[in-house]
C-alpha cells in the first residue's frame, strides 16, 4: 500500500484500557490512517453502525462484549471489513479460533509497533483491493454484460477472454458442456458484446420439439400446409440482423440439419409449404451437452454442419472443476435471490460454505442456485445454516472434522510463530479441499507467497 493510499483509510481500535488504545492510535495516525478509539465492545459496534471502518483492531479479552464478538457484529454488519486481535499468551488459542471465523491476523501484547503497522497496511490493502474489484467487476457487467457469468478461476477467466476475442466477429461458435453450465448466459454475454446488440437475441431449445413442429419453429410456414394455418415467420426471420441461439442443437433432427445447413451457406430461409426463399442476416449460435464429433462418427449428426457451426468451440467446464468459483457464486446468488425475494439474509455459516464446497454438483451452476434460492427463501434467522439445507445436502454425513486449533494448540504457547503460521496454513488448505488460490485469497497472500510456504512448511 502506498502513503498516497493511506489516508483514506478508516481504522477502529477497541481497547478498554485507554493508555493502551492511545498508543496504538498514536502509532497508526503516524502512518496516515484516520483512527478512532472506543473503550468498550459496545461502544465499538453502536460505531460500527453510524460508520464506515476498513479495518477493526480490537482487544480479544474485554469487561462487557469481547473481540469475538466484535469481530462477529463488524463481520455481520460488513462482510468486507477486516479485523486484527490483540491478544497476550494466555488467549493465543481463542485468538486462533477467532482466525477460523474470520479474523485477519492477530498480535501478541506488548505490542511490536513496527509489526503493528505492516499487519495494518496488509489489512487495509486487503479490504481496499476487495472493494476495488467488486467496483471493476461491476463496470465490467455494464460495460461487456458479463453479469451472471461469475468466476475468477484460471478456466473461467480462459472463457471470458476467448468470449471477450471472438464477441465483436460475426463468427458462428460451438458452446459446450454439462447441462446447468451456463451456456445461454455465454451465448447472451456474445451478443451483448457484438455489433448486433442492438438487434433481437433469440433462443431456441432444439430438444423440445417434434420435427415437423421444429422446421416451423425455425423456418416458419406459409397459409394452408395445414387446417388453419397462416402465414408464419419462423425464429430466423424474427432473429433478423440479430443472434440465434439453437441449444441442445445434437438433438436436431437429421432432415432439419439438413435444411439448417441450407440456411448457414446460401443465408436464405425457405418456410415449411413455400417456394421463394427469403435473406435473411443471423449470427447463429450453438449449446450441446453431447460430444458432437462422436454423434458425427455415429451417423447422428452431420459433419458439413459440424464444421460450420462450429468455427470456434468454448467449453465451459463443469462447476466441480472449478470449485474456487463456489464461495463467489454464493455470494452472489444471495445477493440475487435477496433483491428478487425482498429478503435480508445477511450471510452464510462456514459450516454451510464447508459443505457446498465440498458437494459434487451435479446438476452444476443451476444446481447450486436452486439450492442458495431455497435456503433464502426459507431462511428465518438472516443467516444460512444447516438447518436451512436442502434434504440431499442436510442428509449427508460430515466428513470427520479435522482436530480443533483449541485441541492442540496448548502445546504451541511460547513457540515461534512459525509453527502457528504453519497450522493456519494447513488448516485452510483443509477447509478449501486443497484449493491453493482460494486459500491464498482468504489467508490474504499471494499464490507464488502461498506456494512458497506449502514447500517450506512441507505441506504438499
Amino acid at each position: 500500500m502506498t502513503q498516497s493510499e493511506a489516508p483514506a483509510a478508516e481504522i477502529l481500535v477497541v481497547d478498554n484500557d485507554p493508555a493502551h488504545a492511545e498508543v496504538v492510535q498514536e502509532a497508526l495516525q503516524r502512518s496516515g490512517y484516520r483512527v478512532t478509539t472506543a473503550h468498550s465492545g459496545r461502544q465499538a459496534v453502536e460505531l460500527l453502525k453510524q460508520r464506515h471502518f476498513d479495518v477493526v483492531i480490537t482487544d480479544l479479552v474485554m469487561n462487557d462484549l469481547d473481540g469475538m464478538e466484535v469481530l462477529k457484529q463488524a463481520k455481520e454488519l460488513d462482510p468486507d471489513i477486516e479485523v486484527i486481535l490483540l491478544t497476550g499468551h494466555g488467549t493465543i488459542e481463542s485468538a486462533v479460533q477467532a482466525m477460523q471465523q474470520g479474523a485477519f491476523n492477530y498480535l501478541l501484547k506488548p505490542l511490536d509497533v513496527k509489526q503493528l503497522r505492516a499487519v495494518a497496511a496488509k489489512a487495509v490493502e486487503n479490504v481496499q483491493l476487495r472493494r476495488t474489484n467488486v467496483e471493476l467487476a461491476r463496470r465490467l457487467d455494464e460495460r461487456f454484460g458479463f453479469e451472471g457469468i461469475v468466476g475468477t478461476s484460471s478456466k473461467m477467466r480462459q472463457v471470458i477472454e476467448l468470449v471477450k476475442r471472438i464477441a465483436p466477429t460475426d463468427v458462428r461458435v460451438l458452446i459446450t458442456g454439462e447441462t446447468g453450465t451456463g451456456k445461454e448466459l455465454i451465448a447472451k454475454a456474445i451478443h451483448q458484446n457484438s455489433p448486433r446488440k442492438k438487434k433481437p437475441f433469440l433462443a431456441l431449445n432444439c430438444a423440445s420439439f417434434m420435427e415437423n413442429i421444429l422446421d416451423v419453429e425455425l423456418f416458419g410456414s406459409v397459409a394452408g400446409i395445414y387446417t388453419d394455418a397462416r402465414d408464419r415467420p419462423g425464429k430466423f426471420e424474427f432473429a433478423n440482423g440479430g443472434t440465434l441461439f439453437l441449444d441442445e442443437i445434437g438433438d436436431m433432427p437429421l432432415a432439419t440439419q439438413s435444411k439448417l445447413l441450407r440456411v448457414l451457406e446460401t443465408g436464405e430461409v425457405l418456410r415449411v409449404g413455400a417456394n421463394e426463399p427469403i435473406k435473411v442476416d443471423v449470427r447463429v449460435l450453438s449449446a450441446t451437452n453431447q460430444n458432437l464429433k462422436e454423434l458425427v462418427a455415429q451417423g447422428k449428426f452431420r459433419q458439413d454442419l459440424y464444421h460450420r457451426i462450429a468455427v470456434v468451440e468454448v467449453h465451459l467446464p463443469p462447476l466441480r472443476q472449478r470449485q474456487e468459483d463456489i464461495p463467489l457464486l454464493i455470494d452472489h446468488f444471495l445477493k440475487m435471490f435477496n433483491r428478487r425475494h425482498k429478503k435480508h439474509v445477511r450471510r452464510v455459516s462456514p459450516a454451510v460454505r464447508s459443505r457446498l464446497m465440498k458437494y459434487p454438483w451435479p446438476g452444476n451452476v443451476r444446481e447450486l442456485a436452486n439450492v442458495i434460492e431455497r435456503m433464502v427463501v426459507v431462511d428465518a434467522d438472516g443467516v444460512l445454516d444447516v438447518d436451512d439445507l436442502p434434504p440431499e445436502l442436510a442428509e449427508q454425513t460430515p466428513e470427520p472434522e479435522s482436530a480443533q486449533p483449541g485441541d492442540s494448540l496448548s502445546a504451541l504457547v511460547g513457540k515461534p510463530l512459525e509453527e502457528l503460521e504453519r497450522l493456519f496454513i494447513a488448516e485452510t488448505l483443509k477447509y478449501t479441499g486443497g484449493n491453493r488460490e482460494e486459500a491464498a485469497r482468504l489467508l490474504g497472500i499471494g499464490e507464488r507467497t502461498l506456494y512458497r510456504k506449502i514447500h517450506k512448511y512441507q505441506l504438499h
